[in-house]
């Protein structure tokens, strides 16, 4: 796949430098600008590239949970959040949400009359730079919490630092935390940050999805103009206008009067439950009017973002194949070219009165991209006759776009009453659509859930070494397909962002005589061990779940203990318990097909999520960022072991060799990982996996179930004791194994905390899919590391022992790899 920054960086020679992330996050283009030529564009902020909305909704939200765990529950209760316009209105809503839905206020450039302003600042590089802020009560900004500033990026530093020096001289307080999806800052300005906040006296904190920087040659100023220029005489790319066009559907929302449009004036947790309770009827009212339409785009207005992006949100949930964008007022060169990130462009005439005059506005990368339908979404300030105009923002979208559907949100303005918060003038839309009550249709024109089109789990043996009734796999069935590909290219193709480890399979290891031996001589003295664990996290479980838990492991390491989990709730209770296992991917999320048969089938409510053990929490944050488009599933996971004290729920916290770790899917009902690959999984499709028949022989999944319940019985007292302490404990994550993580990934000069596993379970994944760098292990650990030690003296790898490891050991993956790091007999070379 080419860049989106192809085209930029081989014309100006901008350079864009840093996380191996940056390129899925970023993409570049030219804009008409005299302060800065290039721009940034980001695929996951939803402004100028269509995309998922719940990729974008959890982007803001993954970031506020990570301020929430910066901040700890007293200081995140007391914080307030702050949004930049244009761009940034969503994802600070989002960040806001992320941190239990904290108060939350976001810049604006649009005066509102009777509305005082509590400050303003500008942005230097910005093609509109005068920035408000217009709180409803002018104490949301007074109080001496912590501020959370949001932008979509962090360069310059100049807009927080007038934010943070206009703000503080008003209100001051001992604490800001700056949050953005990239950080993008120069060498010349890392340090401004640290020295602004000496200066004023106050902590300043930054939090970023990314690092990277840009660089710019000399003379890339005019460069840029220059080639904008030149292009801005040829025609701007649009798609061939449609000549049969459908007039516009006004679909009323009912929105609810007790919810604002957005942050403009404050937006409080009040409102957050409101609108959460109001969306589903709003979807399905969009829904409706929708029809048969497939791929649907909705498109906010400007820096009203979060509003149409929750609408969004629901709608996905619902099953329909949605993107999700905004239009802009900001001026973006156009070129149709796979390597650049604006595509297509169209303009339309400003239509909600903007107090800067009358200008252009402009939606990128809607014309030519397959929508079927699309839902402009509007303020009521905005719903004009500009807007209905045969040039107008709605002409424009019918001339590309077969179905157009407009939802107005009333324009929320402080201690007015309602008829004010109508716009006045606004015409009604073609004939054709007039007045059938979209509540009048939704019987006939419903559109069918996805999850109706899923097929059943898979089962045993058909699919598996496990007995049918153990466990169902929400999986389609990939046996057929090469997956494999040698370890150390897979490497190379995830380290170089070529390409995401759920889109191949590693080959699958073959266990030494000795290795096999040591896997039955780990089970043999830790089965009892095990089986304690198991009893403790599945009474756990059904002392705090109302009605009767549905087991949902997160295939295929969670698999095992889902079905130890199961098997200890027949066995103690006589209780048969649902089990299935999902798909999650890291960076890509859990299945969500997966989850929308579970809703199908079962109260998400009594859904519990089950994985064999955490490491630094990534799994545990990527499902809570997930769910958040599926309201009703509880995010927390229930885990044998819990050594990165991520969860509440857990068996032990202790770190030691849980045999199920030592093999990869011959103790897991000979089941690969999973696999998520766009050739393969389709929109309607679960996430594929392989059952690997072939390795019948080696298979010791039920040899290693049926050891650990043998030991039931007799540890039946002990794990009694250890659930009633357990329920009366403090059980509340402290995140110290991610904070060790970050740590070692500094001391050790890889910059990479994914390129850090913590724990035996992920070490031995590390030695067995991955390519090592070096093994760290606890000083004075015994017999649970004796199966990484031999693993890593078979891959020629280090192992190095230390002291204060929080973990009995952390596998470290070469970082920066290429195939030079191993040498020709295929054994890691030491670094120097």
């Amino acid at each position: 796949m080419v860049w989106s920054g192809t085209w930029v960086a081989e014309r100006l020679g901008v350079e864009l430098n840093g996380d191996e992330k940056l390129p899925g996050l970023l993409g570049l283009a030219l804009r008409r600008n005299p302060r800065r030529a290039h721009l940034l564009v980001s695929n996951v902020l939803g402004k100028h590239v269509p995309q998922r909305p719940s990729v974008v909704y959890g982007a803001g939200f993954s970031l506020g949970l990570r301020v929430r765990e910066l901040l700890g529950p007293d200081e995140t209760a007391r914080s307030v959040v702050v949004g930049y316009a244009e761009t940034a209105t969503g994802l600070g809503h989002s960040v806001a949400d992320g941190l239990g839905f904290a108060p939350y206020l976001h810049s604006t450039r649009r005066p509102v009359e009777g509305v005082p302003s509590a400050g303003g600042f500008e942005e230097s590089h910005s093609h509109a730079t005068s920035h408000l802020l217009l709180p409803e009560d002018p104490k949301l900004l007074a109080g001496d919490g912590p501020l959370v500033l949001v932008d979509d990026e962090f360069s310059t530093g100049n807009t927080v630092l007038n934010t943070i020096r206009d703000l503080h001289e008003r209100f001051p307080r001992e604490r800001y935390v700056v949050v953005a999806l990239v950080d993008m800052r120069s060498a010349a300005d890392l340090g401004r940050l640290e020295g602004f906040a000496e200066e004023i006296g106050a902590h300043v904190d930054l939090v970023t999805g990314a690092t990277g920087t840009v660089t710019l040659p000399e003379g890339v100023l005019e460069k840029g103009q220059a080639l904008v220029a030149a292009h801005e005489t040829a025609t701007v790319p649009v798609a061939p206008l449609r000549t049969a066009r459908t007039a516009p559907v006004r679909v009323d929302l009912g929105w609810p009067s007790t919810v604002p449009d957005g942050g403009r004036h404050g937006f409080r947790a009040p409102h957050a439950v409101f609108l959460d309770e109001a969306l589903p009827a709003m979807s399905e009212r969009l829904d409706t009017a929708l029809a048969d339409a497939g791929r649907v785009l909705v498109l906010g207005f400007e820096e009203l973002m979060y509003a149409p992006l929750r609408l969004a949100v629901a709608l996905e949930r619902a099953g329909r194949d949605v993107s999700y964008s905004t239009t802009t007022r900001s001026p973006v060169l156009a070129v149709d070219d796979p390597g650049y990130a604006i595509r297509t462009r169209l303009v339309f005439p400003a239509h909600d009165a903007p107090a800067d005059g009358p200008g252009e506005r402009y939606a990128y990368n809607v014309a030519g991209a397959g929508f079927d339908a699309v839902v402009a979404v509007v303020d009521s300030v905005a719903d004009t006759p500009e807007l209905h105009a045969p040039d107008g923002l709605l002409a424009q979208l019918a001339g590309h776009i077969p179905r157009v559907v407009l939802a107005v949100v009333p324009s929320y303005v402080p201690d007015a009453d309602a008829g004010a918060r109508a716009s006045a003038g606004a015409p009604a839309l073609a004939s054709v659509t007039e007045v059938t009550p979209v509540t009048d249709v939704v019987e006939a024109t419903e559109a069918p859930e996805r999850s109706s089109m899923l097929p059943e789990p898979l089962r045993g043996p058909a699919f598996s070494s496990y007995a049918p009734e153990e466990v169902g796999w929400l999986l389609q069935d990939l046996s057929d397909v090469e997956l494999e590909a040698p370890t150390e290219e897979r490497e190379e193709a995830i380290q170089s962002g070529g390409a995401h480890y759920a889109e191949s399979l590693p080959v699958e290891y073959q266990p030494s005589a000795q290795y096999q031996e040591l896997f039955h001589a780990a089970l043999e003295t830790s089965a009892a061990r095990i089986a304690r664990a198991v009893g403790t996290v599945t009474e756990t479980v059904l002392a705090e779940k109302k009605g009767t838990p549905v087991l949902v492991s997160l295939a295929r390491a969670g698999t095992p203990v889902g079905v130890l989990m199961r098997r200890w709730a027949q066995a103690r209770h006589g209780i048969e318990l649902p089990h299935y296992a999902v798909s999650i991917v890291r960076g890509r999320g859990i299945d969500a097909n997966a989850l929308r048969w579970l809703a199908a089938h079962h109260d998400p409510a009594d859904v519990v999520f089950v994985d064999g053990w955490t490491g630094k929490g990534a799994i545990t944050r990527e499902l809570a960022e997930a769910l958040r488009a599926f309201p009703g599933f509880d995010p927390e996971i229930a885990v044998l072991a819990d050594p990165g004290s991520c969860v509440r729920t857990y068996g032990t916290r202790e770190d030691f060799l849980i045999p199920s770790a030592c093999l990869n899917s011959t103790v897991s009902g000979l089941i690969s990982r999973t696999v998520l690959r766009a050739d393969l999984v389709g929109p309607d499709d679960f996430h594929g996996g392989k059952f690997y028949r072939e390795l019948a022989g080696a298979d010791v999944s039920n040899d290693f179930l049926d050891a650990v319940a043998a030991h039931y019985d007799e540890v039946a007292e002990d794990v009694d004791s250890a659930v009633k302490e357990l329920l009366a404990a403090d059980r509340t994550p402290t995140w110290e194994g991610w904070a060790a993580v970050e740590r070692i990934s500094e001391e050790y000069g890889i910059h990479d905390v994914n390129l850090v596993k913590p724990g035996v379970g992920e070490t031995t994944r590390v030695l067995l899919r991955r390519v090592p760098w070096k093994i760290l292990a606890k000083r004075g650990a015994g017999a649970d590391l004796a199966h990484v030690r031999l693993l890593a003296e078979q891959r020629g790898v280090p192992v190095e022992e230390v002291d204060g490891l929080p973990y009995t050991c952390v596998g470290l993956i070469h970082p920066q790899f290429t195939r030079g790091a191993t040498g020709a007999d295929g054994k890691t070379v030491v670094s120097q």
